[in-house]
């Protein structure tokens, strides 16, 4: 308004006023005009455009700081650190001008090779010292396969981080780079989180009544009549105990199974034992591994898995259970979900040669990464365990016998007490499983594999009555196990004690036979027999108490000299080792071995445990002392570890 009115004046003025003696007056006015228009019009543009854009800023994000703040390295733990180390000072500032310079050496390897700096992921803005925990995360999700393993290694080499810096791997990595970490054997267990917290047990509804709901709940396949048994037997001990709990006395009877010290107590764990037991039987069958997982069965043996810590039969029945789940690959996302690679990873590094077998197996089974053989339930992985770069050229199968098992039947023979609890301290003094400890070490590129099945002295004492199993029938058995676990693939020796030497020739016969198992027969380089009952066993004629002297089990009726089933595999086997030719070292005990409290018997006498080819070499031990070699240096592991390093020689240098 005060513009137009200062234009207005003038020219009136202008108008009425003479005409200037000089020409260039009106001219002037009108530049005086057109100075102070334009100015104005100039600063209003130049306010208005800086009030638009300054607007606008305030109401535009930048995406390039949203991004750079996604990439840093935040994580929300604990204020309180893990980790004593990380105390701020001269060691802090040495560490991180370590780190910088780490980080240096990467980026010029990287310009030279891969350049991976080239992208969006390395222009973060983070500390020096945290960008190989990037890059370390980024490889382990790259599609190369060979660039995933080497970051999994060095990341579980990594024993500088700081406590979050754990935490953010074990936040961000992915599931494959999670399994490779608990299989490596040097991995920090900050690298895992805690599983997720359990649900909560229904009111009124302890953890036993849970387990019998889920038992319960499964079908009952009728082809299978031991799952049928283990079922019901499992559902009737749980009602015992399950009414002896709410107030009643403990009752004898049922299945007359002998537990109660008092009549008022109910033993530790049973109940849960049988339902267990009953469970591994059903998560033999992929079917039946489904319903587990969808009734809450993960959650449920994580609850018992915590809380009988103490209890190794129940947590070797759990972890039975896992290992048998984790065959199938589609319950492969429920298992990590649930938590459980985390406790496994934990049970990997314990001492207790059970508890990291039972894992190892489990953690295989999920590795698919770089694993491609499915370890069944009794067929164990000794060694190598943990990922490894060492070359496997052949293998060493471990096979007991009569009343035997996977770990306990190979371990050094038992000396005092004291050493037994050192076992842990020093695996050269005691070793509870010799294969594993000293064989692993003095030959790192075998596979070593222990295999286990159930056996019984009497039918009194069978895990299942209905349950009758030969020779033929347990051979063919582990031959399907023993295919999916890759046995085949490389050059092996067999290594036997007492009855598993018959199971090692029946199967080798019965491969034959098949042409999709006859690689198994071609890589057959060797057998060790100890105290092989090859023309029988005196056994069969004795028993341990009087029950067994009316039933003895199938197994020792198969051992007897008078067998026919013994006698024609001795022979149809010795002509199949000639024509393919064995190499064969036979063990046999000299002492009688002492059975029960009142009988003393030599099972295998040298006679019987003769092959018929190879050498024979009789040691000054007893029946169960023939495969437990008193310390490293002693002949019965010199002399097998000698038999291994010559057979397979040339397997090995290649």
């Amino acid at each position: 308004m005060s513009l137009a009115a200062y234009c207005v004046t003038c020219c009136r003025r202008m108008g009425s006023s003479a005409p200037s003696p000089k020409s260039d007056t009106y001219w002037r006015e009108i530049r005086n005009i057109i100075k102070f228009t334009g100015s104005l019009i100039l600063g209003g543009s130049l306010f208005l455009t800086y009030e638009v854009l300054a607007l606008k800023m305030s109401l535009t994000l930048d995406t390039q700081v949203v991004e750079r703040e996604k990439m840093k390295s935040y994580i929300y733990v604990n204020a309180v650190s893990l980790d004593n180390r990380e105390n701020l000072g001269i060691t802090y500032q040495a560490r991180k001008e370590l780190h910088k310079a780490a980080r240096k050496v990467l980026a010029t390897s990287a310009k030279l090779f891969q350049n991976p700096f080239s992208d969006t992921f390395c222009t973060v803005d983070v500390e020096d010292h945290e960008c190989p925990v990037w890059l370390l995360l980024r490889k382990s999700m790259s599609s190369d396969r060979a660039v995933r393993l080497q970051a999994v290694q060095e990341m579980s080499q990594a024993h500088h981080w700081h406590d979050y810096q754990y935490r953010l791997i074990a936040q961000a990595c992915d599931p494959t780079t999670l399994i490779g970490l608990a299989r490596s054997k040097e991995s920090d267990l900050r690298f895992f989180l805690p599983p997720p917290p359990l649900p909560p047990v229904k009111e009124d509804f302890s953890i036993e009544e849970e387990l019998r709901h889920l038992l319960a709940s499964l079908p009952q396949t009728e082809d299978d009549e031991c799952i049928q048994y283990f079922t019901s037997l499992a559902l009737s001990e749980s009602s015992q105990s399950l009414a002896a709990q709410k107030g009643g006395l403990w009752c004898f009877g049922g299945n007359g199974l002998p537990y109660a010290e008092s009549f008022g107590k109910v033993p530790s764990a049973t109940a849960e034992t049988f339902c267990l037991e009953a469970i591994v039987k059903h998560s033999e069958i992929p079917t039946h591994c489904d319903q587990i997982e969808a009734l809450g069965g993960l959650q449920l043996l994580q609850r018992l898995y915590q809380l009988y810590r103490d209890c190794p039969k129940v947590q070797r029945n759990i972890m039975r259970v896992l290992g048998n789940m984790a065959l199938n690959e589609r319950l492969h996302p429920a298992i990590l979900h649930s938590g459980w690679v985390s406790l496994m990873a934990e049970a990997m590094k314990s001492q207790q040669i059970m508890e990291a077998s039972h894992a190892a197996r489990t953690l295989a089974n999920l590795d698919r990464e770089t694993v491609q053989e499915k370890y069944a339930d009794g067929v164990y992985l000794l060694h190598p365990q943990c990922r490894t770069s060492q070359p496997i050229k052949a293998d060493v199968l471990f096979i007991h016998g009569l009343m035997g098992a996977a770990f306990r039947t190979w371990r050094q023979q038992d000396r005092d007490q004291v050493l037994m609890e050192n076992a842990s301290e020093d695996e050269d003094r005691y070793t509870t499983c010799w294969p594993k400890t000293w064989l692993a070490r003095d030959c790192p590129a075998l596979r070593i594999i222990s295999v286990e099945y159930d056996t019984n002295l009497s039918d009194w004492r069978a895990r299942c009555p209905m349950e009758r199993k030969s020779i033929a029938f347990r051979s063919n058995e582990l031959l399907r196990k023993l295919q999916a676990a890759g046995v085949g693939d490389r050059p092996m020796i067999w290594v036997s004690h007492s009855m598993g030497g018959l199971l090692v020739k029946k199967m080798l016969l019965e491969a034959s036979k098949k042409p999709e198992l006859s690689a198994l027969v071609n890589k057959t380089r060797g057998m060790v027999f100890y105290s092989v009952p090859h023309h029988g066993s005196r056994l069969a004629e004795y028993s341990v108490n009087y029950r067994y002297l009316l039933f003895p089990s199938l197994e020792v009726k198969e051992l007897s000299k008078d067998s026919p089933a013994l006698k024609a595999l001795q022979e149809d086997f010795l002509e199949f080792a000639k024509d393919r030719n064995f190499q064969v070292l036979s063990f046999v005990e000299t002492l009688p071995t002492r059975i029960g409290s009142m009988i003393k018997l030599h099972v295998v006498p040298v006679e019987s445990a003769d092959l018929g080819i190879g050498e024979l070499i009789p040691v000054d031990v007893n029946h169960l002392n023939i495969c437990k070699p008193k310390t490293k240096d002693a002949f019965l592991y010199q002399r097998t570890l000698q038999f291994i390093h010559e057979t397979l020689a040339k397997d090995l240098e290649n």
